[in-house]
């Protein structure tokens, strides 16, 4: 209901703002431009959608190899524990569980194009469980907020922005993101256990968790003793390497439980061709609304209201210039994308302002798109409190970002 509102609200608020333009800053393009960009936008969403074809198939023909090779059962085993208490819906030991992880997995190491298929794999197991077909389920919102809390702890496409850009140090964003990044996942978790009355003060819960900050710490310790080319290799390879060794691994425990791993490659790729044309109405429909909210100039109103009201407040407005950073990751991700290497090409990449826009693009997430693409593969129409914490997160990872941006360059 809320995606509902906002949703509409984008097209009001657009056709209200571009109206004023018309009649009083006499803009006889503005609604020309608006036009085009919801033409360009529709287009681009059917595309978006028809290149994750590719993608999906074979994501999910691999996880169905996995799944009747059993491997998917033995990662379901692993986090079985933590996962039982964060998701009590789910049956120990199901499937879901073992998608659930490896989706976290993939986004934690910033392989995004294999995150994407694995997450809407875990929503259509999830969705199996659901009884409510129409209605998110409890374990699909916290799925889905900690996926749009962002998890990536390997922001490498980040700092090799910087390092075109010109900066002198370019893995210094490194860290200050990885501690954003904390903030908002954190936050995701506790706003949706709140919703969900789950008690993450129960003792796995807190093993877990300690094992991970553990561990997220070392790794923290050893990225700070290398350099940024040290950094990028390292990150890539083993990246990759993990990747590409799940695959084979799951080739190879299929052949050793002696099923039919292409029939099965062929079983799972035709769902993920399905998956993939699902989405196609969900994309377009909050690909538009953001392309018609920019092109109306409402998001510079926006940004410019922001630097009047700190500045009304005697703040230090450094920051500033990062907003349409943050205003933007929400709604698109290459948008926020764009933003940011404008900002590094216009201050230089070591200013201040452009090394907040990098903190913020790596601890937030594409929130209206993960909520658009994932609740639109599974046919999900009420959405219940997911928007809301996803946003609450979204908006603790900005503060949080720049906070920490103050602490490390201000």
């Amino acid at each position: 209901m809320v995606l509902n509102y906002v949703w509409a609200a984008f097209f009001l608020i657009t056709f209200i703002v571009a109206l004023i333009k018309l009649i009083f800053l006499n803009d006889t393009e503005v609604f020309q431009n608006i036009v085009n960009s919801l033409f360009d936008s529709a287009s681009t969403g059917a595309s978006i959608s028809l290149g994750l074809i590719g993608m999906m198939a074979f994501a999910l023909g691999i996880m169905k190899i996995g799944e009747k090779g059993g491997v998917i059962a033995v990662f379901a085993r692993i986090v079985g524990p933590f996962f039982n208490k964060l998701f009590p819906e789910i049956p120990k030991n199901h499937p879901a569980l073992g998608s659930i992880l490896m989706n976290f997995s993939a986004n934690a190491l910033g392989l995004d194009n294999a995150a994407t298929p694995l997450g809407l794999k875990a929503m259509k197991e999830l969705q199996e469980l659901n009884p409510n077909k129409d209605t998110a389920s409890n374990a699909q919102i916290m799925f889905i907020v900690l996926n749009a809390s962002s998890l990536t702890l390997l922001p490498m496409s980040i700092m090799a922005y910087r390092q075109e850009a010109g900066a002198l140090q370019p893995s210094d964003v490194f860290l200050p993101i990885l501690i954003a990044t904390f903030f908002s996942s954190i936050s995701a978790l506790i706003l949706v256990a709140i919703y969900q009355k789950i008690n993450l003060f129960n003792r796995t819960i807190l093993a877990y968790l300690g094992g991970l900050s553990i561990g997220i710490g070392a790794l923290l310790y050893y990225f700070t003793t290398l350099e940024q080319e040290q950094i990028s290799v390292i990150s890539s390879v083993v990246g990759n390497v993990i990747l590409f060794g799940i695959f084979a691994g799951f080739i190879g425990a299929g052949l050793y439980k002696r099923i039919n791993v292409y029939d099965a490659f062929i079983e799972g790729a035709k769902e993920g061709f399905d998956v993939a044309v699902k989405i196609i109405p969900y994309l377009v429909a909050i690909l538009v609304s953001i392309a018609v909210f920019r092109a109306s100039g409402t998001m510079d109103y926006l940004v410019d209201g922001m630097a009047f009201l700190f500045t009304s407040m005697g703040l230090d407005t450094q920051f500033v210039e990062a907003l349409p950073v943050a205003f933007m990751k929400p709604l698109s991700g290459s948008g926020a994308r764009g933003l940011m290497v404008e900002l590094m090409n216009t201050n230089g990449a070591d200013d201040f302002a452009a090394r907040v826009a990098c903190v913020i693009q790596g601890s937030t997430e594409t929130t209206f798109y993960v909520l658009a693409v994932y609740f639109g593969s599974v046919a999900i129409k009420k959405t219940r409190y997911a928007l809301p914490c996803a946003l609450l997160s979204e908006l603790v990872g900005v503060i949080a970002a720049i906070i920490v941006a103050y602490i490390f360059f201000g």
